[in-house]
Parts: structure tokens; sequence; C-alpha cells
């Protein structure tokens, strides 16, 4: 059986990882991607390298063209500028939708087959670019941020039951940002329900954490953003796709009326499997969830008002 192309669009910190990741899962063949000269080439020269040690055959390219990703399963694009310090992703709008406009051009010439995801910030909105530039369907185009988020949220809640992650399923709905939505009654640690086990002042704290998460690492390190849980979480839809796995992880999708959304890429729970997402699954949510909801649509409108501007 011949093997998946993937190309990771941008060898910084997120698509470095992020290679690094798919070649040791054996996931697919890598092309890394990045306009700096040489640079890509020596990132992919350095994983390759690592195979002998670590165990695997996977093949990783460096380019700083298109021609090497010609048809390509799955894009992932992780260029674009980082948040700085006191900077929010809104202020990255303008800079990074000509960045992410270029580049799905040259994807759409060179893999008109491919599944997008995007990881770019801010990420709802740039998928919303991503999808308007590149005509794909809905299926085939999707933004990383709720399995993120979801992982944030998790980690927080092992840590504060000292319990292992593995038994908690977090989740989180909604844009990526200070308005996505934790949601408290549908995460649950070995089926139970959070609520039962943390007490609500407590619980409110932790999904306010984990709104600040990506914040919280960008004040950290001074210079640049978080990259590891990101690159997690972007092999982990890739994974998803390339085994047919048919997971059910919270991404960016492109809502058609589901949950009173119309026109806009917001965080839902998806099935994602080899056609890319193959149903966006619609929960009942209570007053309180369907208003914050809302109000995290509204907020990605606004943004997706700002790239018709743009584009």
């Amino acid at each position: 059986m011949a093997r998946k192309k993937i190309t990771v669009v941008g060898a910084g910190n997120v698509g470095a990882t992020t290679a690094q990741r798919l070649a040791e899962k054996e996931i697919g063949d890598v092309v890394l991607v990045d306009i700096i000269q040489d640079m890509p080439q020596g990132k992919a020269l350095d994983l390759l390298e690592s195979g002998p040690v670590y165990g695997y055959d996977t093949r990783i390219t460096g380019a700083n063209g298109y021609e090497e990703t010609r048809d390509s399963d799955i894009v992932v694009v992780t260029s674009g500028v980082a948040r700085k310090p006191g900077m929010s992703r809104d202020d990255l709008l303008k800079i990074n939708a000509g960045i992410v406009k270029g580049v799905v051009e040259n994807i759409v010439k060179s893999s008109p087959n491919a599944i997008l995801i995007i990881v770019s910030n801010p990420l709802d909105a740039m998928t919303y670019v991503a999808h308007k530039v590149s005509r794909f369907p809905k299926n085939r185009i999707m933004g990383m941020a709720g399995v993120l988020d979801a992982a944030r949220f998790s980690a927080f809640i092992a840590m504060e039951l000292n319990v292992s992650v593995e038994n908690i399923h977090a989740f989180v709905l909604g844009g990526h940002g200070d308005t996505m939505v934790p949601s408290t009654r549908y995460t649950t640690v070995a089926g139970v329900p959070v609520e039962e086990l943390i007490p609500k002042a407590r619980l409110e704290a932790i999904v306010k954490r984990t709104r600040d998460g990506g914040a919280e690492i960008v004040n950290l390190l001074k210079t640049g953003s978080a990259f590891y849980a990101p690159s997690a979480a972007a092999a982990e839809m890739v994974e998803s796709i390339v085994k047919d796995k048919k997971k059910i992880l919270p991404c960016a999708a492109l809502c058609e009326g589901e949950y009173g959304i119309n026109g806009l890429f917001a965080g839902v729970p998806v099935k994602l499997g080899a056609k890319g997402i193959e149903q966006i699954f619609e929960i009942k949510l209570n007053v309180e969830e369907s208003a914050a909801l809302k109000r995290s649509a509204d907020a990605v409108k606004t943004l997706c008002e700002q790239v018709d501007k743009l584009l």
C-alpha cells in the first residue's frame, strides 16, 4: 500500500514538531515547507537522521516551494507570525490572512484533492480564509483548536484530581481563544461528570485557565508561543484521517445550521475519517451553553467580516 503524503507548511516550532510527531508515528511521508532558504531542508535532514535511533522509516523532505508537495493527501498549515506578549489573536488577523491566502493558492494548484488542516491564528478566521480561497468542500477543510483546548482542559483536571489524563474526556466548543466554551457538563473523569468531583468555584478557575492557556504560555516563553501541545493535536487529527479511525474530536468546522450557526467555522465535535469531516455531532446544549456558543460564533463572525474586506 502506498504511503500517504503529508505536507506541513511552516517549519517553525509548530510545523517542525508536527513533522517530528508524524514521522515518529509513521503516519505517512512528510514534506516540510518554508520560505526561509535551506532551513526546512536542514530540519528534514535532522529528522531523517533520527529515524535509525527512533526506529522509523518515514521519508522527510524539506522544500522552499510547492513542487515537492504535489499530490499531498493532507496539508497542515502552520505558517504565519506567532503571537507576542500583549498581542491578541486578532492583531494577527491582517498579517496572517495574507500569508494563509498565498499558501492555500499554492496548495490548490499542487494538491487539489488534499484535506486541509489549518493551525495558523486567529484559527477560526484563518480556516475561513482557507475555505474562501480554496473553495474546497467543507469536509476537506478544518481548523485545529478544539483538540488543543480539550487537551489543556484535560491536563488541568488531571492535575487537580491527581488522576491519569487517560481517564478524562474533556468537551470544548466554540472559537479558539477567549470565547471558547469548555463544557463542564459533558466533561467526564472515568465516566463520572467532572461537576461531581470538583467544586464549582474551582472548576470555574480551571475553565478560565483553559481559555487563557495559549496566553499563559506566551507570557512564560517571552519569545514565541506554544508548540508541543498544538503539534500533538494536529498529529492526532492527521492520524484519525489517515487511519480512518473516525475519532470524535472537536475541530473548527463549517457549520450550516448546526448549533444555530450558519456559514461560519466554529469548534464543534466532528467525526474525523478518511474523507475528512464525515459528520458534525450535534448534542443538546442548555441555555447557558447555547448563549456562550452564540457569543463565540458572533466573535468569529466579526473577524470573518474583516477577512471579507481584506481578501
